[in-house]
């Protein structure tokens, strides 16, 4: 299983959703595009916190130095992102991809992170709650819906909205899979915990 993680913009908790599915399928993981914090990255932070040994975190496929855009960011260290160099790493074992910003985050003057988005993957979305969350991940949803690209599922990232959750869930009949609280930090064992959770729903995707 290929799933790939979305989200409705910066910050709503994608990284550690994606930490949280890795763990719960022993998944490996890849983010292809990572701009800035490379002593740090994404990739750094996920490994960090899976415990399981059948996990293995692959390169990007662009490493670039500037948290920005990574259309901007790419401009900025002389070079253009091209899909043809983003390659799928091989592997036997459940992956998940991890996208950069939102679906329609561009790369180039042409391609957006929802470009990149192959058909065998499955869509995991996640929403964080604030005001204009539900607009938002209602746009990313269609988005990716008007490009015949299915939704598997969505993870909701803050303290419990209900009505949010329930005006989102209702309009788009997108899969639930679980919601983040807003835990004082994430470390090994709070990830376990929701991979625990989380781990029915995601095999039944």
């Amino acid at each position: 299983m290929k799933l790939f993680i979305t989200g409705i913009g910066t910050d709503v908790g994608k990284t550690i959703a994606s930490a949280i599915v890795v763990e719960a399928l022993e998944a490996d993981y890849w983010k292809p595009i990572q701009a800035g914090d490379l002593d740090n990255s994404d990739s750094h932070k996920v490994m960090s916190k899976v415990e399981s040994r059948k996990s293995k975190g692959h390169p990007n496929a662009y490493a670039l130095n500037t948290p920005a855009s990574p259309h901007l960011a790419a401009q900025l260290d002389g070079i253009t992102i091209g899909l043809k160099q983003i390659k799928e790493p091989k592997t036997d074992n459940h992956l998940v991809i991890e996208g950069a910003g939102g679906v329609l985050v561009p790369l180039n003057d042409k391609d957006c992170i929802i470009d990149i988005i192959q058909k065998d993957y499955k869509v995991i979305v996640v929403s964080r709650h604030y005001l204009g969350s539900i607009n938002h991940t209602l746009l990313t949803i269609e988005a990716l819906q008007n490009r015949k690209i299915k939704v598997a599922g969505i993870i909701f990232s803050g303290d419990e909205n209900k009505a949010t959750e329930e005006i989102i869930l209702n309009k788009t009949g997108v899969k639930f899979i679980g919601r983040i609280d807003n835990e004082p930090y994430f470390d090994q064992n709070v990830i376990r915990y929701y991979a625990d959770k989380f781990r029915d729903n995601l095999l039944n995707l």
